[in-house]
């Protein structure tokens, strides 16, 4: 996949038969989208060699299987960008809410202008509650983020498994979507939805977000006196970067997400 930018100018490979023709790679048995140029080309080489072939067939080119190409193809298609936000802070901490906001603001504006879709889900006291079902509208998304309250434990667990769903969803209904989670939280989880201790139970959910290959941000909002470092292990359960919260004025939160919604053609 290549990401050159966010939104419905990205290119993403597709299996499927629509999109442009960019290029072509060995069909490994596969034959449903052959590419007739580069099969020729593969086959050139080697037509001296396969003089009895042509003789025995009365054609004029020679092929087999190992030469078949098949076609890599590419199409433009939206990024879901699903935030997921631990309101579980007193309120003697609310400012970093404060600061949270603003720089959720400026990637919704970016994303709403790219056509990409964006989520909010706000974990807090014993559940998760979905305050914005994922949308490219930009009013519906500011209207969510007025009524955010702060207060109470942290369903760590909650916010993790309602963002795995959600993107499970999306994917069904667009499956050419690239969906990234941004996820903001001190890591200390502290409710459980099922037996298991809050971490262990974070940690085994965060495990099946990496398996199904969904990229993560975490952006730790403890602050730096006492950080004991559950921020940063969620992360490397999830498989993506860690960042702190001082590093991440609102302009530096969407050059990061921008970088990490990049990919190389490969």
């Amino acid at each position: 996949m290549t990401r050159r930018q966010s939104g419905r100018r990205s290119r993403t490979k597709t299996d499927r038969k629509r999109g442009r023709y960019v290029q072509a790679r060995p069909a490994n048995g596969r034959t449903d989208d052959i590419a007739f140029d580069a099969t020729l080309r593969a086959a050139a080489p080697f037509q001296k060699g396969r003089a009895d072939q042509k003789a025995a067939t009365g054609m004029a080119y020679a092929l087999r299987k190992g030469d078949l190409q098949r076609k890599v193809r590419v199409k433009k298609t939206a990024n879901l960008i699903l935030f997921v936000v631990d309101a579980s802070w007193s309120m003697a901490v609310s400012e970093r809410m404060t600061a949270t906001k603003g720089a959720i603001m400026s990637l919704l504006t970016d994303a709403y202008q790219r056509r990409d879709r964006v989520g909010l889900i706000v974990f807090q006291k014993d559940r998760a509650n979905m305050i914005l079902p994922p949308t490219n509208s930009v009013v519906l998304a500011k209207q969510a983020l007025t009524t955010i309250p702060v207060g109470g434990k942290t369903p760590l667990s909650a916010g993790l498994f309602m963002a795995h769903e959600c993107v499970r969803k999306e994917k069904n209904l667009h499956p050419d979507i690239i969906p990234l989670i941004i996820l903001l939280t001190d890591g200390a989880g502290n409710v459980s939805i099922g037996k298991d201790s809050p971490q262990e139970e974070a940690h085994r959910i965060a495990d099946s977000i990496k398996l199904d290959d969904i990229k993560t941000v975490t952006i730790n909002m403890e602050h730096v006196a006492f950080d004991q470092g559950l921020a940063n292990r969620l992360a490397e359960r999830l498989g993506g970067p860690c960042y702190t919260l001082a590093q991440m004025r609102a302009d530096t939160l969407l050059e990061t997400v921008r970088k990490e919604m990049e990919y190389n053609l490969k």
